[in-house]
């Protein structure tokens, strides 16, 4: 890595400052682990494996995990060690290593302005698991029915001051904890929230599995109905394995690169990967046996996390307790993301800009946090601005959901597509392999993957949600 001292954007004439490093390996797999779950686990894949039938959903997505996130999150975390910077820097760094352009850094200021656009609406979205958390604490859901607690959803959306004030606290948090840097912040924060975590997921599955209806929901989850079987079934399921996780936004590549040497990557990845898919199936064991019984519609969308799983544990003895740990859930899961979301602009200033990392963090999250005031006012006082209101297929979409699309169905697909053809064609695959710690045989195979494989899974993901 001669060719690695060329400038980086640092001031030439400033001291390089010692980069830091994750304490171990445990600390690198908790903090990616924390990165992966968020609330993409805990909510996103029970209603999308509810309105997607079940089973045969579950065994698609397993399907993608394998022949694509897998082969991804390996190249992520073999550009990050090896290119030793923030997310555009390393790929450059390791372009240029393998005798190709710098200009491939661009994919990671791609991933670095879509991180900065999913935290601003992420954080609102963080707010609401804050405002449920102290609300349910307070007044809790007993006696509720449905349209109480609609009301309670929609007087919490109506509220600009009240979303603004739970997304300030969310954004706060964020910052203080990225201030802090990687051992003292991120991970730190990660051994504390993911236990955390685990351990209320294991609770409240056990509760429901005991409360609810265990039969049903563990045919529903993991007996494949084959008659639901579609092509819509298994794009979705391949583009929620892709995307819950964050593969393709580079975040991983910036985590890397605090990963030494004694860090064996491929093992890191097949445990993170294991690691959130276990967490999802028991979000799925926490939620669906109070579902079935309390006759639900478990194919009832993102209205599961804010307004049936309410109604569901206000039903159930002690239901008030599941309910405030179950949005306190959330909110870990979603701060978990957060925090590696603000990583990302965070390293690029600290790096290039030579700036402390307090001061990195605290501006990136002001950049945000004030971006993010324009999808607190979308639900509101701008809900009936529609920007794109005469394109088909975005008539009815407002500020927020153009957001979220943007980068959820173009950005982050597009970034994910480039890193795969990158470093499936353009970088040095032996020095990869090394890296990575692969066989001849593995090697082959994860280079096909990432050649042919999970290029055109990306490709075909992103083109069916446009027709």
């Amino acid at each position: 890595m001669a060719n690695m001292t060329k400038s980086n954007g640092r001031n030439a004439n400033a001291q390089p400052e010692q980069r830091e490093h994750w304490s171990g390996r445990a600390g690198f797999i908790l903090a990616a682990m924390g990165s992966a779950v968020g609330l993409g686990s805990i909510w996103k894949f029970p209603y999308e494996v509810g309105s997607n039938g079940g089973g045969i959903f579950i065994l698609f997505y397993l399907i993608g995990l394998a022949l694509i996130v897998w082969p991804l999150m390996l190249l992520e975390f073999a550009i990050g060690r090896r290119g030793q910077s923030d997310a555009a820097d390393a790929i450059s760094n390791v372009a240029e290593e393998s005798g190709a352009s710098r200009r491939w850094g661009w994919i990671g200021l791609l991933g670095i302005v879509t991180s900065a656009l999913i935290l601003s609406f992420y954080c609102v979205i963080g707010g609401w698991t804050i405002a449920y958390v102290v609300e349910t604490a307070i007044g809790g859901f007993a006696s509720q029915d449905a349209a109480s607690l609609r009301a309670r959803f929609d007087g919490l959306m109506a509220s600009p001051v009240r979303m603004g004030l739970y997304h300030t606290v969310f954004f706060a948090i964020t910052a203080f904890i990225v201030s802090r840097g990687v051992k003292a912040g991120i991970e730190k924060a990660a051994e504390i929230l993911m236990p955390v975590l685990v351990l209320l997921l294991i609770l409240l599955a056990g509760y429901s599995l005991w409360r609810g209806d265990a039969g049903a929901a563990l045919r529903f989850l993991f007996a494949p109905d084959f008659s639901k079987l579609s092509a819509r079934t298994v794009i979705e399921a391949l583009g929620l394995g892709m995307f819950s996780i964050g593969v393709g936004l580079a975040v991983m590549v910036t985590y890397a690169a605090y990963a030494d040497k004694t860090i064996n990557l491929r093992q890191a990845a097949t445990a993170t990967i294991v690691a959130d898919t276990a967490i999802s199936f028991l979000a799925g064991l926490a939620i669906f046996p109070i579902v079935f019984a309390e006759k639900l519609d478990p194919s009832g969308g993102p209205g599961l996390m804010f307004i049936s799983i309410p109604l569901a544990f206000s039903h159930v003895p002690f239901g008030a307790f599941a309910a405030m740990a179950f949005f306190l859930l959330l909110c870990i899961a979603a701060l978990n993301s957060a925090i590696s979301l603000l990583e990302m602009p965070t390293a690029w200033l600290h790096t290039r800009k030579s700036w402390s990392r307090g001061q990195a963090a605290w501006f990136s999250a002001f950049i945000c946090w004030a971006a993010g005031w324009i999808s607190v006012l979308s639900f509101n006082l701008f809900s009936d601005v529609r920007l794109l209101a005469h394109v088909p297929g975005f008539a009815g979409a407002t500020i927020f959901d153009l957001l979220d699309q943007l980068t959820s169905n173009m950005l982050l697909p597009l970034g994910g597509f480039l890193l795969a053809v990158f470093a499936g064609w353009f970088v040095d695959w032996k020095a990869f392999a090394r890296e990575l710690g692969l066989g001849d045989a593995a090697s082959r195979i994860v280079r096909i993957l990432v050649r042919y494989v999970t290029p055109l899974a990306i490709a075909l993901v992103t083109i069916w949600q446009f027709v």
